[in-house]
């Protein structure tokens, strides 16, 4: 059967965005991922100002995608089992705690180099827990029907968040100072988090049987889950995709930025380069706002695998583009390409999957889809080193791309059943 027949015939325009309580959520959770991306911008401004340490800018890296190695999948059966508003609560209370500490440690010129160590891995913790918690809340919102809409959407809503946190995040600098700003950026959170306690959504439409307690933590947790749904080709298959798509290229090209701006004749601080980095994320907000005012590309595994090729397709020109038009345009539909895959492997894996496995599926995912990127890196950044970026993630692209078309073959049964 095909994938997308659960989902309803039915193409509607900004579906998700018809249930009242979803609009609110999706204004309230663009919010709260703008102020993350305020205090990736102010915080670690400050931290070059006062360290000058890059082991502290690698390991901001490493603590913000290695929580989602260890504790995707345990944070994921944790939202099987509790109320997910409240989960959400403590992690939007956690980041707004790690801001407002950011700002007092630098406002009272206290902040020590184990200081930051703590708040990096506490703020990536807080972005763990909130992801499974906050996907079954959207799905109990919106239902089956309207899943693919509201999880395309929320991903706009994340992509328009970091598009507009490195602006709001200079403005607050230049306004209040970098100390200030972090305390002003903590209340952010709140309308997230007052908002739960008006609604009665907890994640969970009714008690499943079956759900349990995590095992493990990290590889062993994450076998044991893939494990149960091994029979499923279509889940596997998502899985899988998120996973690759991470390792080999990831977001790790964005770190790179100022030597492909430089080999395209773009001006580190001028506004060519700073286009070049939001272009990825423009791509992916006009991207997501497009496919859902035309109703276009609902979940099919095949759909989902073939976005991810064309994704390939664009990295790897992106990687050979000779002028900055073209490495300009080439990055934005690459963002419109990431989101498309990305956003309907997700909804699949939560359409598909066994309701007392949900929230640890969504884990896995995250523990693909994310964690892995700790190590796009490597592929991209360290091999960089040796035969230069360009041919790094270009090599890194086609490697992808031949998976990719592998996992297309292995994916073919599911879409037939």
């Amino acid at each position: 059967m095909d994938s997308a027949a659960t989902v309803g015939r039915e193409q509607v325009a900004f579906a998700a965005l018809r249930h009242h309580d979803f609009r609110l959520y999706f204004v309230t959770s663009m919010l709260a991922m703008m102020a993350d991306n305020i205090e990736h911008v102010i915080s670690y401004w400050v931290m070059f100002e006062v360290f000058h340490s890059p082991v502290l800018g690698g390991f901001a890296v490493v603590s913000h995608w290695t929580p989602f190695l260890l504790f995707s999948v345990y944070f994921g059966a944790l939202a099987d089992r509790f109320d997910c508003r409240r989960i959400i609560q403590i992690s939007q209370l956690m980041f707004m705690g790690v801001s407002l500490t950011w700002g007092l440690l630098f406002l009272t010129n206290t902040i020590q180099i184990w200081h930051a160590a703590v708040l990096l891995v506490v703020h990536g913790l807080a972005g763990v827990l909130w992801g499974p918690a906050s996907q079954l809340i959207i799905h109990e919102i919106v239902g089956v029907e309207h899943l693919q809409s509201a999880v395309r959407l929320s991903s706009t809503s994340r992509q328009l968040g970091i598009l507009l946190g490195p602006a709001v995040g200079g403005a607050l600098m230049l306004l209040l100072g970098p100390s200030i700003g972090l305390i002003v950026n903590g209340l952010l959170y709140l309308p997230l988090a007052v908002w739960l306690m008006l609604v009665p959504y907890t994640g969970h439409r009714r008690k499943v049987p079956g759900v349990g307690k995590a095992r493990g933590f990290g590889v062993k947790e994450a076998l044991n889950v893939l494990r149960e749904v091994s029979g499923n080709r279509a889940i596997v298959s998502m899985v899988l995709l998120g996973g690759f798509s991470a390792l080999f290229v990831g977001n790790a090209f964005q770190a790179q930025m100022p030597e492909y701006a430089h080999d395209l004749g773009a001006d580190k601080e001028g506004f060519a380069y700073s286009a070049l980095l939001a272009a990825n994320a423009a791509g992916a907000v006009i991207g997501g706002l497009l496919l859902e005012g035309r109703g276009l590309l609902q979940p099919r595994v095949r759909t989902a695998i073939v976005c991810c090729i064309l994704w390939c397709l664009v990295i790897a020109g992106f990687a050979a583009a000779p002028n900055y038009p073209l490495a300009f345009t080439l990055l934005f539909l690459a963002g419109v390409f990431n989101l498309a895959f990305s956003s309907m492997a997700q909804t699949l894996v939560q359409l598909l999957a066994p309701s007392h496995l949900r929230g640890r599926l969504i884990g896995l995912f995250s523990m693909s889809n994310s964690g892995l990127r700790a190590f796009s890196g490597l592929t991209v950044g360290v091999l960089g080193g040796f035969i230069g970026v360009h041919w790094s993630l270009g090599l890194s692209a086609a490697t992808l791309l031949a998976v990719t078309i592998a996992l297309f073959a292995f994916a073919i049964p599911s879409s037939r059943e």
